[in-house]
């Protein structure tokens, strides 16, 4: 593999800097409301959760700058590529998401699962990282490496 990057599993996008910037507790699985073309583009894997967050608005879930690119079979234009977009949830989760922000936890999109017969998107409730809480986790991710090296 010359790229160096990680492909992630068939069916899955996923937001890998979450997980380094955010020290993650409960998660949800929820759906979206897209069009036919922004469906197709996620199912052949043009979509990036870089940088995308979710947010409450009047009782309701968005999907705020996530980006879902076309092909040049099935175009989307630049303004809807990173357009917000509503989540689907159960009225008890978001109100389990709303409690869990008035603590100061942000909702993290961590992966578009886009298998079955529906795309979903799985959130997740985090706490920021401190500088040196990320250079733990770089040090013990090294440390990790070079004892599965040893073995």
């Amino acid at each position: 593999m010359a790229s160096g990057k990680k492909k992630s599993t068939p069916g899955t996008i996923k937001n890998r800097r979450a997980s380094y910037d955010y020290e993650l507790g409960d998660q949800f699985v929820v759906g979206l409301q897209l069009t036919g073309a922004e469906t197709k583009n996620l199912r052949l894997g043009h979509g990036n959760l870089r940088g995308a967050y979710a947010t409450l608005k009047d009782g309701e879930l968005w999907l705020i700058n996530a980006q879902i690119t076309g092909t040049n079979g099935i175009p989307i234009s630049e303004s809807d590529q990173t357009r917000n977009r509503k989540l689907l949830a159960k009225r008890r989760e978001i109100e389990t998401m709303a409690a869990a922000k008035q603590q100061g936890l942000t909702i993290v999109p961590l992966a578009l699962l886009t298998k079955g017969r529906y795309i979903k998107l799985r959130l997740g409730m985090g706490r920021g990282k401190k500088h040196y809480d990320k250079r733990e986790t770089i040090k013990r991710r090294d440390t990790d490496r070079d004892l599965r090296r040893a073995t």
